[in-house]
């Protein structure tokens, strides 16, 4: 069977077993701070298993794509060396939310092995936890007693953490040598035995002292290692050799003009195998949204990426060479994971650009490696200092000089080199000014309920309550998520007004974070309110960052991906994939695009749909940075332009977001790109911060005027052409003798404005139509009216203008079809109004 084949089989077997089969979660686990990488199929379904979450299903499947490149799960020094080790692999697995439990888990397991991929029965072996005599007893159905075999915590009991969800799990090994007899290489970590399912059984909680607590429900939790299945099916020695790595191999095998060995110790095979590992990590990473860099997950992208440029320098290699490996990657996998096909292109931009960057460096740092070794005399270890600058001066990670040091048969001082990172750190830390400190969040066992998409002040009673920190049964604000920063406002609490500084979440319960100590109790009710109009600002500066994604798509092309942002009140940042500064042209049409769509009048649609109806709409756009569940908020601004899911506040129509102005583009990372902009208020603001400068720097007083009498012209023409579209509609016209008749109020600033406003109505009427529009300036009612061609005669407009003003105490005129009046009498506007359709119906030119 192909690799394509043993996925799908697998698949194909649970489903039959009445399994949903779920997609891959992302490898960078958007919405948990825990992991820098998703390192195992149970991360998806972490919720479930802690009880904070559930699912619409009871039984699942699927193939999840991981990355163990630190922390306890890390396997990077085996890569390559070793046969079976990989720092990405997929994990087959198969799940049971409360339902099936050992049995049943144990007994598909060896149906699917034996049975449907018809592996030998006499060369697998079971392993259970010391105490689970009822998994032993379910595998003497299939197993002889001597191939089952107990092991302790460290090979067969399974923790998410210190704390949460455990339980014992049963581990199904395959024996590789010659004559069956490696029993006694189980979990020896030995390529001629290895293990290729996993079968946790989640029965236990370990609270805070340590001790095992039974759970209500009991899961199953399996992971089975799809390289190490296909080595075993395709009769291979070594994972590498199977069709999931060899196309990669071979091809690297072309580039070098070398020949590729599978002997462990051979050096070029060793090298073509970390290369070959090392392009599906970095493939799999960036196209769920990671970017190497200096910090996190990006900082161990990089290492990966520079440790594979070190091995491909064995192969001769002096010159980017990782890039050129995606396609084929694309080629094979793209039918199981449609992301590296959509991000195909990008994924080779970032690769070549760090190769580009680090190969300038490279060659510098190999020959200063080699001068510390000449000074090393007769010690055979490198000095931590020398490690250090190694890292601080030619960006070589720790692990990149331990492999150059290693091939050379020398040592690193990593104590030492962690001796001046630590200093580093603590002089970057001290020159760091940190606007808020970091809080270490209480476990709470309560719920509060967000009512904030839909009231800004509620009634709400005092759940929980600690100093300066309490949480309420439900509440209007909104904690900070997918890049919408967090509501601040007040509580009124036993005749005590508090300020909310900040609101955090943990677990199912939203604290509020006050100015000072809180005098309450729980029970207490109190009344709690957002700041409403800083909450408005947010919600235009949201609404417009949806626009905003669209917009970039539309001018550079649809490879961009939003790759962070930020919605505050003040502004808003948007940071996406793309390789070249957006020129002033390209910004100029990305604003046009978004500001056409607020003058558009577009009513903001939100529903809410299961995850699995949106999975399956092309048109709505998933984002990094979001953690979805099983229902989520479709936010649709025109169904032709932009639909996402997004659990942030929007605002109903976009013309509430005012007006939409980019104020800086930069470059954040290699290939990431950011733009930030404001909106409504914050341009007004952007307006007067430019004539602060202006007062401050005489020497660019035209162009700032030209910028400040620019806005100055769009914010006037916006409200214009928000008033004019006001007018658009036909819906408002009553007739009267046969013509279509509007007469309304309008929130104009001058004569000019109205005129051209009634001129615009009229138009767009064509025929057989009055307008008459009126508005109160200064005291004193200003009237517009506009008359079509076919009836200027027997209605003119100067005429017509004239009799309505009167009512007003004023008077007016014109020319027949445009005519324009004034009025003393203001309070009189609603009269004048209300009795225009009369003066035209009972109305005869003479």
């Amino acid at each position: 069977m192909t690799s394509q084949e043993i996925r799908q089989s697998f698949l194909d077997y649970f489903e039959s077993k009445s399994h949903k089969i779920v997609p891959s979660a992302p490898v960078v686990p958007h919405g948990d701070p825990t992991l820098l990488f998703t390192n195992a199929g149970m991360n998806q379904f972490k919720d479930v298993f802690l009880g904070s979450g559930s699912r619409e299903y009871k039984r699942a499947a699927d193939t999840q794509k991981c990355i163990r490149v630190s922390g306890k799960h890390n396997d990077l020094e085996e890569v390559g060396v070793d046969t079976y080790h990989h720092t990405f692999f997929e994990m087959l697995g198969n799940w049971s939310f409360g339902d099936y439990y050992k049995e049943e888990a144990i007994a598909w397991a060896w149906e699917l092995l034996t049975e449907v991929w018809q592996l030998d029965k006499s060369r697998l072996h079971a392993t259970v936890f010391r105490t689970d005599e009822e998994a032993f007893n379910i595998w003497t159905k299939f197993l002889p007693n001597d191939r089952i075999h107990y092991f302790d915590e460290k090979d067969n009991f399974w923790e998410m953490g210190e704390t949460g969800p455990c339980g014992p799990c049963s581990e199904i090994h395959y024996d590789r040598t010659p004559d069956r007899t490696g029993a006694k290489l189980v979990n020896a970590d030995s390529p001629d035995v290895i293990e290729i399912w996993n079968l946790v059984f989640i029965q236990y909680n370990r609270n805070a002292k340590g001790e095992l607590e039974e759970l209500k429900s009991k899961h199953v939790d399996t992971g089975m290692g799809f390289e190490r299945i296909c080595s075993v099916m395709q009769k291979k020695s070594s994972n590498y050799e199977t069709d999931v790595f060899m196309p990669i191999i071979t091809d690297i095998a072309k580039l070098s003009g070398k020949e590729y060995s599978p002997e462990l110790s051979d050096p070029t095979g060793i090298a073509m195998r970390v290369i070959a590992d090392h392009i599906r990590t970095l493939t799999f990473a960036i196209a769920d949204g990671a970017i190497p860099g200096n910090e996190g997950r990006s900082y161990v992208l990089r290492r990966i990426l520079r440790r594979a440029l070190r091995f491909a320098r064995n192969l001769g290699f002096h010159e980017p060479i990782l890039y050129k490996l995606v396609p084929i990657l694309v080629k094979n996998m793209g039918d199981v994971f449609p992301e590296i096909i959509e991000q195909e292109e990008t994924i080779m931009k970032i690769i070549k650009g760090e190769e580009d960057s680090f190969l300038q460096t490279l060659e510098k740092g190999i020959n200063r490696f080699e001068d510390i070794v000449k000074k090393l005399g007769s010690s055979d270890t490198i000095p931590g200092d020398e490690a250090f600058q190694l890292y601080d001066t030619f960006g070589f990670p720790l692990d990149l000089t331990q492999l150059i040091a290693r091939e050379k048969g020398l040592a690193v001082d990593n104590e030492g080199f962690n001796k001046y990172m630590q200093e580093q750190k603590n002089r970057s830390r001290a020159a760091r000014k940190s606007h808020s400190a970091e809080v270490e969040l209480p476990e709470i066992e309560v719920t509060s309920e967000f009512v904030g998409y839909t009231e800004c002040d509620t009634q709400a009673e005092v759940l929980y309550i600690n100093e300066d920190q309490i949480v309420f049964d439900k509440t209007p604000f909104y904690v900070e998520s997918g890049g919408q920063i967090s509501d601040v406002g007040t509580v009124l609490l036993n005749g005590a007004e508090y300020e909310v500084l900040d609101v955090k979440r943990s677990g199912n319960a939203i604290i509020h974070f006050c100015d000072r100590e809180v005098q309450a109790k729980t029970g207490d009710t109190a009344l709690i309110r957002i700041n409403d109009n800083r909450r408005t600002d947010i919600k235009r500066n949201h609404s417009a960052t949806h626009l905003l994604h669209e917009a970039l798509r539309t001018v550079l092309g649809n490879h961009i991906k939003q790759a962070g942002s930020l919605v505050a009140p003040d502004h808003l940042r948007f940071d996406f994939n793309h390789f070249e500064k957006v020129t002033n042209e390209q910004l100029a049409k990305i604003e046009k695009i978004v500001n056409d769509k607020i003058l558009e009048n577009i009513d903001v649609m939100i529903r809410e749909i299961s995850i699995d109806e949106a999975q399956k709409n092309p048109k709505i756009k998933m984002f990094f940075g979001d953690k979805y569940g099983e229902v989520v908020r479709v936010i649709t601004m025109d169904p032709e332009f932009s639909i996402e899911l997004c659990g942030g506040t929007h605002v109903s129509n976009t013309a509430e977001i005012g007006l939409f102005k980019i104020i800086s583009e930069s470059s954040v990372a290699a290939g990431v790109r950011r733009i930030e902009a404001v909106t409504g208020k914050g341009v007004v603001d952007y307006m007067l911060e430019l004539e602060n400068k202006l007062t401050a720097k005489k020497h660019d007083e035209k162009e700032l005027q030209n910028k400040i009498k620019m806005l100055e012209r769009e914010i006037q023409n916006l409200k214009t052409e928000r008033l004019k579209s006001d007018m658009d509609s036909a819906d408002e016209a009553i007739d009267v003798n046969g013509i279509k008749l509007v007469a309304k109020q309008v929130d104009a600033e001058s004569i000019d404005q109205l005129r051209d406003i009634a001129e615009t109505s009229r138009d767009a009427f064509g025929k057989s139509a009055i307008i008459l529009i009126a508005m109160v300036n200064d005291g004193k009612v200003q009237i517009a009216c506009a008359v079509t061609d076919d009836l200027k005669k027997d209605y003119p407009a100067g005429k017509l203008v004239g009799a309505a003003a009167k009512i007003v105490g004023g008077g007016g005129g014109g020319k027949p079809h445009l005519a324009t009046a004034g009025g003393k009498e203001p309070e009189k506007i609603a009269e004048l109004l209300s009795n225009f359709p009369d003066i035209v119906r009972n109305f005869k030119n003479k």
